[in-house]
């Protein structure tokens, strides 16, 4: 193993500072134990040299010697010295990638067995799970764009969204492939780390080619092209599964201007493919997008180097056994008795003290584990930080515990999450005022503002006092059920994200998606000049 001498260094060299005490311990303890040192004061040295008795040069390597040793190797392995960088794995890269894909009624086309449309979606989902953890959204455009999915670790919301996809979702048709850029964007914006983003598109709205070019040339993100559709077309499938007819009884076809494609991939710049039925293309998404990921960040990646410390275990284990000679381990003794008086403490103690998982994760990595299982308890004290630890305490029912939390931040959502809570306790006017905090730190919440008016409906709500009788009948835990149910039955809104809808669905997704489209987009028209 050739060692570079050049680029040699410990990452951790603080713990070479046990170096210091295993040279001086056998000093130490040879001079404690030295007869000659004991006597040399009293005894004149030339005699002393005759009363000693025994043979002094028995027994040179004492257990002294196997301590110090095992301290001085142990702190080297622990210091880890290197002399050689290593790459991650792409699949350990944390890079966005966001897809953007058409809606458009020409997606329905048969011409890609069994439509463009299908065949696309399958490639999401394919994407999703070749990256392996690591986060992907979609973006959907027709005549307008919307968010389907943020970028997320968790490739089960793709899957439940996907099948529900398709042109009858979109208010309008049309081919705005500028306005899913423009969104892409604005997830990929405030994300440090070098993004891509990959469209899945048969074709554009020539009035619209020259702005897309300019913005995807203005761009600071990798731009992929997917092209799906031959060049002689085919006929587009309606909603029922049959061949879309028009007025005079011809089938609506779906057009491919493959030329037109290239020149527009060509001029923004943008590498352009095709979908195919095997994974080729799928590959070369990765491919292009761990090359981006190395190329962008290669100034600010952080160097790994590679570990070679854990060679020295096998010299550990070796003064190890040597330790284990006759005479030499009951001078260990003291130690195993205080490890065995350690281990049988009780459990709870021990968690008190030291928690063994913290050698392998963070508390928050802990909590976020207990978090996606529904231990909402116990993810509540692993966390540290307070947004997180709030929400656990929130989903557990300790709305205490939430509202100490979240009032340690002076974010937006940590006010949205405080007025929720709040509005849980009954205390509406505080609630109310929770949400103001929210909409001036962000005006756009729409979530706080829906909250907010709920809470003052309820505060609005004349207060019907019970017949003397029937309150006399219901027992205590039937008031508070009572009380506990004006909330839930409210339906307030629980998380101030993009996600928020993904997880308060009363209806199916397509009905869901299809509804909320068009709430967008009359929103941006309402909003445009």
């Amino acid at each position: 193993m050739e060692i570079d001498l050049t680029a040699f260094h410990f990452l951790r060299p603080q713990w070479l500072w046990l170096l210091v005490p295993a040279v001086l311990l056998p000093v130490f303890w040879f001079r404690r134990n030295s007869v000659r040192a004991r006597w040399r004061n009293i005894i004149d040295p030339l005699l002393l040299e005759h009363l000693i008795v025994g043979d002094t040069a028995r027994r040179r390597i004492q257990p002294v010697h196997t301590l110090a040793l095992l301290v001085a190797v142990g702190a080297i392995a622990v210091a880890g010295p290197t002399w050689q960088q290593e790459r991650p794995p792409f699949n350990q890269d944390k890079a966005p990638l966001v897809i953007v894909l058409e809606l458009a009624h020409s997606m329905d086309a048969t011409d890609v067995a069994p439509t463009r449309l299908e065949r696309a979606k399958q490639k999401v989902l394919d994407l999703a799970a070749a990256r392996k953890g690591a986060r992907t959204g979609l973006v959907v455009f027709a005549s307008t764009a919307h968010l389907v999915v943020p970028p997320t670790e968790d490739p089960a919301m793709l899957e439940l969204y996907l099948p529900a996809l398709g042109p009858s979702l979109m208010p309008h048709d049309g081919k705005n492939v500028s306005a899913g850029l423009d969104i892409a964007e604005q997830l990929l914006a405030k994300d440090p780390v070098a993004g891509t983003i990959v469209f899945i598109s048969d074709g554009f709205d020539q009035n619209q080619t020259d702005a897309f070019v300019q913005k995807a040339k203005q761009s600071h993100h990798q731009l992929l092209w997917l092209a799906v559709g031959t060049e002689n077309g085919g006929a587009i499938r309606g909603p029922n599964g049959t061949i879309a007819m028009d007025d005079e009884g011809h089938p609506l076809m779906g057009t491919f201007d493959a030329d037109e494609i290239q020149k527009v991939a060509h001029d923004a710049g943008i590498p352009l493919a095709s979908v195919r039925a095997d994974g080729d293309d799928v590959a070369w998404v990765q491919r292009r997008a761990q090359t981006w990921l190395a190329e962008v960040d290669e100034s600010k990646r952080a160097p790994r180097w590679k570990e070679t410390g854990y060679w020295l275990v096998l010299p550990l284990l070796l003064l190890g056994l040597w330790s284990f000679r006759k005479g030499w381990t009951v001078k260990w003794l003291p130690v195993v008795l205080i490890a065995l008086a350690f281990s049988a403490t009780p459990r709870e103690a021990q968690a008190a003290a030291w928690n063994w998982l913290d050698l392998f994760a963070t508390h928050d990595q802990q909590g976020r584990w207990q978090f996606e299982r529904g231990d909402f308890n116990a993810a509540a004290q692993r966390f540290d930080d307070p947004l997180w630890k709030g929400r656990a305490s929130y989903l557990a029912g300790d709305y205490a515990g939430a509202l100490e939390a979240f009032s340690r931040l002076k974010t937006a959502q940590a006010y949205f999450y405080m007025g929720n809570t709040l509005a849980h306790l009954e205390d509406y006017p505080s609630a109310i005022k929770a949400f103001d905090n929210a909409l001036a730190l962000q005006p756009g919440l729409r979530e706080a503002v829906i909250n907010r008016d709920l809470m003052r409906k309820l505060i609005a709500q004349p207060k019907q006092e019970p017949q003397k009788d029937e309150e006399d009948e219901e027992s205590d835990e039937v008031k508070i059920e009572k009380k506990k149910g004006k909330i839930e039955q409210s339906t307030i809104i629980m998380e101030p994200s993009e996600d928020v809808w993904m997880r308060n669905l009363s209806t199916s997704p397509a009905a869901f998606l299809h509804r909320r489209f068009e709430q967008e987009s009359d929103e941006n028209s309402a909003g445009a000049p």
